[in-house]
Formats: structure tokens, C-alpha cells, sequence
């Protein structure tokens, strides 16, 4: 139930605040009512964390806390909607109207009634807000100030609640002999702990909850070759309520505490600079080791650099920490080694499993009985190694039968709770949600509404926050950019994995123990109800959101869906139209839809009647049209309608202001692939008014010519743009707009055929692009793209260019994929140059028909890590330079020709030395018409063929 509260209220007064900041013309009564609520939040703000902290603590018996903080946080959920719902009345009261006067007296009679009803909402809530604010002295809170100066009086160790038992405590107190699967960061811990450079040197030991960060420090710590080569030593327990006074004392008091100096009494009467002096005249002579453990705050390096002399000793700081950044905060002052902590290997996960397991009988080994559903328990536990010692742990105190076992198992998600074992390892894991900043914590839940092992779109997560209103932009960044950024802190913090492609990150999850934290903090908050089991019924009360991943009988049997601010569906079945017809036809405060992958095949006419709705995702449905209606959706960011059927957009689109995000393109994955063959959407004259658009592609350009390209300048804040069936007279319309795109970043233009020629010459001062996807036939490369300094991604099809584009490309200082494909050279050698692409990390050659020569100088390619050849039918002869690209990780070589996949055959190919050091190559060959319909085999550098 941690800071519950506090994040409630403080989303209920910005959306207070932007209320009244944008509700010029509210009615002087509903305007003063606002303004006295948002004085008693204010007012009750100050007092929120002391209020979350004991309504949190199940030390503290007091049952009333828990009600109050349930009854504010009701209240915020109360003004959010009282807010939503008066906006929604009065865009119906003010929409224009044939014979506008009539009508619009008629529609502010028609709206007295529910203006009426909101007016004593409004009251209430704040006669309610004014009882919870009376009801909270009875409780004694202390305000941020003074919970500050509680917690600097505690920091000597002492827990707030009084208990100093803290479940980590047992990761400082792990024999030697019980490690498992961290021999390798051992002995690198060791080399920089004893060798390398006389200055002192921080180690930080990076990486989410439950890796194993403490156990593995305090074990190199406490090791004899260690101790041996230091004057001094000092291990202290950071964590989030500290004082440096109090660690520094802590440290004195380890290092004199055989010698029993009279300094230590002294310590506690000293000021802040007589003790840092103090520890500095102690350390200035001798080699000292000093271990921080489970370090939170960023600048931690600034509070603790002036007592540690840089005495060139070989003196070494250890710290461990969930978060990049404090380690990345040492490296301005300090030499820094970073050791990224990673989950377990599947193998010593299970040895660390059966060690634990069974470590008291059978001498650690599992019985082949138990084997199967062992391995099962151990999967689940996705090579934590906190989760496998947990869990082992409880599983050594059952019987060793496959009845209990099984019982066991089948309810570990209800044991994470309530069984000693595991409700450590729930504490560890739920410090790292209590430590974030307000700002973060509904950012982290969002992964909960997503199902187990779900790979998320980094995007379609980040624009779902700016539609809830969790991102607060400013002048300087876009909402988009702010998004960005909370999700990269929240990777530093080590709570969110991601996968990278070309220095993007693509998608992201969480670990499935981290998601089981999520979860449970959702139900306590309202902040989302899961229906991911059949026999679930959905919630009633105040739940904001809502998640399905299973039948949608229970929803539609729900007599009230209004208060939903979110609803996610991740089942294919069901049916889809029942649901959207339901949603439609009641009042509703939804900001955000997501039924991507569903079955659902046509849209109601009444869409518009979700006047919130900011994000609706369509994509990969059977959705074939939109309703004229979808133009009454002013507050609409997103419209995703990727991998539909939509072709023609409605003309009523072009009323959506507030529209950043519109994204049309389907791929024909049946037949012969072609990269042409996608289609966009077709719009209508009017796009100019979209001023708000970050993100659009594809759009058919055909349809509206050169007029439609020409409004298009109106886009000045475009970021990414796709433009298909681009024609030859488009030419000059399309470079003058794109000149008008200052912030436009990627840039994908397909012509309308493989011999339409475009020329892309004239624009004077294009935008600094990063990726550039250009399809189409060109007399020749663009002058201006060899100029495009910070360009990262080129890809080229059906080019026929006469001249070597390498040449042109070769210097581009921040170019790390190019993708030449499609006769996009008209030539026979590939010839890559000493001294170029020096930063390349992915290099795609595909269906070039002329192409018989490729030819690597020595000193290029030397970063290349990704080689695919593909459908390249006069090359026979492996590139010898290959063998020069020593960080080569892998080859893809597709429906190459016969004598230049038996040429690298491991056994009898003549030119396997070539490739042999490269660790994987894929060889791909198909045999029928569709997309998938191929053969693959690998070939590791181990040369044996698997």
C-alpha cells in the first residue's frame, strides 16, 4: 500500500492546477469550490508520506491510518472524474449545430440536470476532502520536514518501526560454499580489487533486485586475499534513510574497533567538517577498502568523495546498487569498474535450486520423480537467483513427494504472501517500487496490466502514459521526450529489461517476480483489476483500469464499465463488437483502449461518443472502416490502425488538433514478398490542420497529389513521416515540405512503382534525419544525404543508381546500419573501402542481381556485428575480408547460390576459414511461395553444424 496516498493526490492536483488553468469560463461558484479543494490538498500534501509510510507498515496496528489513506485516495479518484465528466458536458453543450442558436439552447437545457448533479458532487467532495483533512490529526502525521529529520535520527540502523530485522540482512552472511553461477564475476571483482591502477578506484556492482549484488561483494570482501592486502576495512549498509554524519561514524567505528582509540568517543561531539576532516587525516597513509552496500540516491559520489583521500595507495571503494545512474555518478570523480550484474545461467539456476532444495538430505541431488515439476518451479522462478533461493528454501521444508510438491506449487502465487520463505523476497523486491519518485510508480504498475512474459512495445507503453497524464512535459522536451526519459530511468533502476536493436530500444517486460509485486500493488491502489482467469468477475468500485486476457463473457455480463479510465484486451476470442457496442452507448471517462490482435471486425458508428478517449489501438484487427464520428474524438494522441484493413481515412479526421500519433500501413506477407506492395492510407485535403502530429505513416500521396503534399508543410512538428506511391511530379512539393520539417527525424518515402524515378535533390536545408528509408528509382544519390552527420540508419531499394553509393556513404561519422537492397546499385562490385563505415554495426545486401563481387578492404568494417546476404545471385565467392571482422556475432546468408553455401560447408567447403570465428551463421533456404515457407540450419564457430 506504499505512498498510495501521495501519488493519488498529487495526480489529483495537476489535474486541479490544468483545470483551472484551462477552464477560463467556469461558472464563479464551481471555479471557487475547485480552488478551496485544491487548497485542502495542498494543505493535507505536506503530511502524505508520513501517512503512506504507516499505512504501509504491518508493524503498526492502527487500522484507522489505513482507512484514511483509502478514504483520500477515493476522494482523488472522485475529482478526477467529477473533472472528466463536466468537460464531457460541456463539449456537448458547446458543439456547433444547424440553426446554432436553437440548438444550443435546447442542448444547455437538455444538460442542466447532470450540471445540476455535479455541482453537489462537487460539494460533497470537498465537505468529504474537509472531514479527511479534520479526521488526520487524531493521527499525529509528521510533515516531509520532520519525517526527515526522524529518519536522519534513525539512520545509525535502526528500522522507523523499531524492528531491525531486514531481509537482506541475510545476503552479508552467505558461506562460500553455498554460491552458485558467480564464480566468473568473482574473479573479476578480484582483479580490480587487487591489481590495475594506484589511484582509488570505485567497483560498483550493478543490477536489479534479487541478482545476487551484496552476496557477491561481501563475499570478495570478506575473502582472505583481500583482507590481506589492505590496511583497512569498512562495511556499511546504506540503503534509502541515511546521514553521511552517520556512515562515516559507522566507518571510524569499524576501523578502530580492535584498537579501542579514544577518537571514537570524540566522533559524536564533532561537526560535520571536524569529522570528514578526522576520516580523512585517518585514511591519507593507508590502503583502504571501503564496501557500500544497496546505495539508492544518484549523488551519493558528492556526499562521501572529501572523506576518502585519493592517497594513490591502492585504496578501493565497493558499492552495490539497482541503479545506473549512481554508478555512472562516481566516474566524475573517480576511476569506475561497472560489473552489470546478469540473471542466472539455466544450468546453475538448477544447481542452485536443487542445492537449496534439498540440501538437507539426498545430498542436494533431485529424485528422478521429482525432477520434471522441479524443473517447472525452477523456470517459473526465470533465473533469479533471490526467487530460486527463496523458493528452494521453501520447498526443502516439504516433503520430498510429488503429491505435496505439486500442492505446492500450484499455489506459490498465494505463498509469495504468507510463507517466511518468500515474503522476504516480496519486501527485497517491492523496495525498489517504494524507492521510486512519485512520478514513476504508475509508469512501473503500466507493466502490470500487461500478461506475464509479454514483450511490450517501448512506444505503445509511453504514449499509454501520456494518454493516463502520468507524463508532465514542459517548454523544452515533448511529452514524448519526458516519456523517454521516465522510461530509461526506470531501466538504471534496473526494473525493466529491454531488448536493443541498432541502439533502439524496441521492447520491454519486467521480471515475472517483479510483475507478481506489481499485481498485488495494483489491487491494493484500484489502480487495475486483471481478469486473466475464466472464473475472475470483473470489479466493482473504484478500479481505474482494466485488463483481460481471457473470455469476455464476464465483462459484457457487468452492468457498469463507466468507470474505467483504461481497458487492455489481449484475447483473440470473444466477442469484440459486444464489447465496443457496450462501451459506446454509456456515459464514459475512457482515456485509453488497446485491443490489438483481437477478433474485432468493425467499429460502432458511435465512436465519438468517447469524448476522453485519448489512445485507441486498433492494430493487427479485421477493422475495415471508421465511422465519420471518429472526428468527434477531440482529446484523441493516438489512432494506431497498423496491420488493418483501413485504406480510406475519413475526411473527418482532419479535425483532430490534438491527434500526435496517426499510423496506417498493412504488409502482404502472402505471396512474393514485396517491399512496394504495403499500402497506406488515403486522406483527404485538410491534413494542414493537424498541426499536432509527431508520428505519420503511411500515407498514400497518389490520392491527394501535389496539393496534399503541399499542406503537409503546415507539419512542422513532425518527427516521422511515410510517404507511398510517391509519383515523379510530387518531386518538388515533397523536398520543399520536408525543408519545413526541422524536427523530423525519420523519413520513409516509397514511389509508386519500381521504375517511377523521383528526384530528391532540391531540398535545400533538410532536417538532421536519423533514419532514411528511401524506395524508389533515383538518377542519382541525393547530394545532401552524405551531409546528414547525426544519420544512424540508410536503407535504399530499386535505387539503379549508376554510381557506387558506397563511396558517397562510406564517411558518415554516426552510421551504424545500412541496407542496400533491391538493385539499388546497378553495378558488379561492391567495394568497401580502407578506412570506411568505421562505426557500422549491421550491414544487409539483398536481392542484387548484378552484384558478382564483393570486395573488403583491410581496416573497414571493423565494428560490424551483423552480416546478412540474401538473394544475391551472381555472387559465388565468399568475401574474403570477412575473415578480418573479428566482432562479427553472426551471418544470415538466404537463397544464396549453390556453390556459395558449399564453399563454407565445415567439412569440405574451401572458404569455411573465412567465416569460422564467427560464432553463428544462419543459412536460409525456401522452398514455396509464402514469406515463411524456408529451411534454416546453423553453423556455429565451434564447427560442428547443429
Amino acid at each position: 500500500m506504499s505512498k498510495m496516498a501521495e501519488t493519488a493526490v498529487l495526480f489529483a492536483l495537476g489535474q486541479v492546477f490544468q483545470f483551472l488553468k484551462e477552464e477560463t469560463n467556469l461558472l464563479s461558484g464551481v471555479h471557487r469550490d475547485f480552488s478551496d479543494i485544491k487548497d485542502e490538498l495542498e494543505s493535507i500534501q505536506v503530511f502524505l508520506k508520513d501517512a503512506d509510510r504507516r499505512a504501509a507498515d504491518e508493524a503498526d496496528t492502527n487500522d484507522g491510518i489505513r482507512t484514511w489513506v483509502k478514504q483520500l485516495r477515493e476522494a482523488s479518484f472522485r475529482i478526477e472524474d467529477v473533472i472528466d465528466e463536466y468537460l464531457r458536458l460541456t463539449h456537448r453543450a458547446n458543439r456547433p449545430r444547424r440553426g446554432s442558436l436553437i440548438f444550443k439552447i435546447a442542448s444547455l437545457i437538455k444538460t442542466l440536470t447532470p450540471r445540476h448533479k455535479i455541482a453537489l458532487e462537487i460539494q460533497d467532495i470537498k465537505l468529504s476532502i474537509r472531514g479527511i483533512k479534520e479526521r488526520s490529526e487524531r493521527y499525529s502525521f509528521q510533515t516531509s520536514h520532520e519525517q526527515g529529520s526522524s529518519n536522519s535520527r534513525n539512520s545509525s540502523g535502526e528500522s522507523e518501526s523499531g524492528r531491525w530485522r531486514d531481509p537482506r540482512m541475510s545476503s552479508l552472511f552467505i558461506e562460500e560454499t553455498e554460491i552458485v553461477g558467480l564464480e566468473g564475476p568473482r574473479e573479476e571483482l578480484f582483479g580490480w580489487l587487487l591489481e590495475g591502477a594506484a589511484k582509488r578506484t570505485v567497483i560498483s556492482v550493478v543490477g536489479m533486485g534479487g541478482l545476487g549484488k551484496t552476496t557477491l561483494a561481501k563475499l570478495v570482501y570478506d575473502s582472505q586475499k583481500v583482507t590481506a592486502n589492505f590496511d583497512c576495512r569498512a562495511c556499511i549498509t546504506v540503503s534509502q534513510s541515511y546521514t553521511v554524519r552517520g556512515l562515516l561514524i559507522k566507518m571510524m567505528e569499524q576501523f578502530c574497533q580492535e584498537t579501542e582509540e579514544p577518537l571514537l568517543k570524540m566522533l559524536h561531539k564533532m561537526d560535520d567538517m571536524s569529522l570528514v576532516i578526522e576520516v580523512r587525516k585517518y585514511l591519507q597513509h593507508k590502503r583502504y577498502l571501503i564496501f557500500f552496500d544497496d546505495v539508492w540516491q544518484e549523488d551519493f559520489s558528492d556526499q562521501v568523495e572529501f572523506s576518502m583521500p585519493n592517497n594513490n595507495k591502492r585504496s578501493r571503494i565497493i558499492i552495490t546498487t539497482r541503479m545506473m545512474h549512481v554508478a555512472d555518478f562516481f566516474k566524475k570523480s573517480f576511476l569506475v569498474h561497472v560489473l552489470n550484474m546478469q540473471l542466472l545461467p539455466p544450468n546453475k539456476a538448477w544447481e542452485l535450486f536443487c542445492k537449496k532444495a534439498f540440501r538437507f538430505e539426498l545430498d542436494g541431488q533431485c529424485p528422478p520423480e521429482l525432477q520434471s515439476m522441479s524443473k517447472e518451479i525452477v523456470r517459473k522462478c526465470k533465473q533469479l537467483p533471490l526467487a530460486i533461493v527463496a523458493i528452494g528454501g521453501l520447498f526443502s521444508t516439504k516433503s520430498k513427494t510429488r503429491t505435496e510438491w505439486q500442492k505446492v506449487s500450484q499455489k506459490l502465487n498465494l505463498e509469495l504472501g504468507r510463507n517466511a520463505h518468500l515474503s522476504s523476497l516480496t519486501k527485497i523486491l517491492s523496495l525498489s517500487y517504494d524507492g521510486l519518485p512519485y512520478y514513476l510508480k504508475p509508469c512501473i504498475l503500466y507493466f502490470g496490466i500487461y500478461p506475464q512474459d509479454y514483450s511490450i512495445n517501448n512506444k505503445r507503453l509511453t504514449r499509454q502514459w501520456i494518454a493516463e497524464g502520468f507524463i508532465k512535459s514542459d517548454e523544452r522536451r515533448t511529452p514524448e521526450e519526458v516519456a523517454e526519459e521516465y522510461l530509461s530511468e526506470l531501466i538504471h533502476r534496473s526494473l525493466v529489461q529491454v531488448s536493443i536493436v541498432e541502439g533502439k530500444i524496441q521492447t520491454c517486460q519486467v521480471h515475472d517476480l517483479f510483475q507478481e509485486v506489481f499485481i498485488k500493488k495494483m489491487k491494493d491502489l484500484s489502480f487495475c483489476h486483471c481478469v486473466h482467469d475464466d472464473s475472475e468477475s470483473i470489479a466493482v468500485g473504484n478500479t481505474r483500469r482494466l485488463s483481460i486476457a481471457t473470455s469476455l463473457n464476464n465483462v459484457l455480463k457487468s452492468t457498469n464499465n463507466s468507470h474505467f479510465h483504461a481497458i487492455h484486451v489481449f484475447e483473440k476470442g470473444g466477442p469484440m463488437e459486444n464489447l465496443m457496442d457496450k462501451l459506446c452507448s454509456q456515459p464514459s471517462i475512457l482515456k485509453v483502449l488497446d485491443i490489438q490482435g483481437t477478433s474485432l471486425n468493425h467499429i460502432p458508428k458511435n465512436l465519438g461518443s468517447l469524448f476522453h478517449l485519448r489512445y485507441i489501438n486498433l492494430s493487427y484487427t479485421n477493422v475495415q472502416t471508421l465511422p465519420k464520428s471518429v472526428g468527434e474524438l477531440k482529446n484523441l494522441e493516438t489512432l494506431d490502425l497498423r496491420e488493418t484493413l483501413v485504406h480510406e481515412l475519413p475526411h473527418e479526421i482532419n479535425k483532430l488538433e490534438k491527434l500526435r500519433n496517426l499510423l496506417v500501413c498493412h504488409s502482404n506477407y502472402e505471396g512474393n514478398y514485396s517491399l512496394l506492395g504495403t499500402t497506406g492510407g488515403r486522406m483527404q485535403k485538410g491534413i494542414k490542420n493537424m498541426t499536432s502530429l509527431q508520428n505519420l505513416y503511411d500515407v498514400e500521396v497518389d490520392h491527394g497529389g501535389v496539393y496534399l503534399i503541399q499542406e503537409m508543410k503546415m507539419l512542422r512538428q513532425l518527427r516521422r513521416l511515410g510517404l507511398r506511391r510517391v509519383r515523379r511530379e510530387h518531386g518538388n512539393a515533397l523536398c520543399a515540405a520536408v525543408a519545413e520539417m526541422k524536427h523530423l527525424e525519420h523519413l520513409n518515402i516509397c514511389a509508386i512503382s519500381e521504375d517511377e524515378i523521383l528526384d530528391l535533390n532540391c531540398i535545400s536545408s533538410p532536417p538532421q534525419l536519423l533514419r532514411l528509408h528511401l524506395k524508389a528509382r533515383l538518377q542519382k544519390l541525393p547530394d545532401w544525404i552524405p551531409e546528414l552527420e547525426c544519420l544512424v540508419k540508410v536503407r535504399l531499394s530499386f535505387s539503379m543508381l549508376k554510381d557506387n553509393p558506397l563511396q558517397s556513404l562510406k564517411n558518415m561519422p554516426n552510421l551504424v546500419s545500412l541496407c542496400l537492397w533491391d538493385n539499388c546499385y546497378d553495378g558488379e562490385i561492391f567495394h568497401f573501402q580502407n578506412g570506411g563505415f568505421l562505426k557500422l554495426m549491421t550491414l544487409n545486401l539483398r536481392c542484387l542481381n548484378k552484384v558478382n563481387s564483393i570486395v573488403i578492404d583491410h581496416g573497414n568494417l571493423l565494428s560490424l556485428e551483423h552480416l546478412t546476404l540474401e538473394k544475391i545471385p551472381q555472387l559465388k565467392e565468399v568475401p574474403f575480408g570477412i575473415k578480418l571482422m573479428h566482432k562479427l556475432k553472426d551471418i544470415h546468408i538466404t537463397d544464396m547460390p549453390a556453390e556459395f553455401v558449399e564453399s563454407i560447408d565445415p567439412d569440405k567447403g574451401q572458404d569455411y576459414s573465412i567465416i569460422k570465428h564467427v560464432p553463428l551463421v544462419f543459412i536460409r533456404h525456401s522452398h514455396g511461395p509464402n514469406l515463411f515457407d524456408y529451411d534454416i540450419r546453423t553453423i556455429h564457430s565451434s564447427s560442428k553444424e547443429l
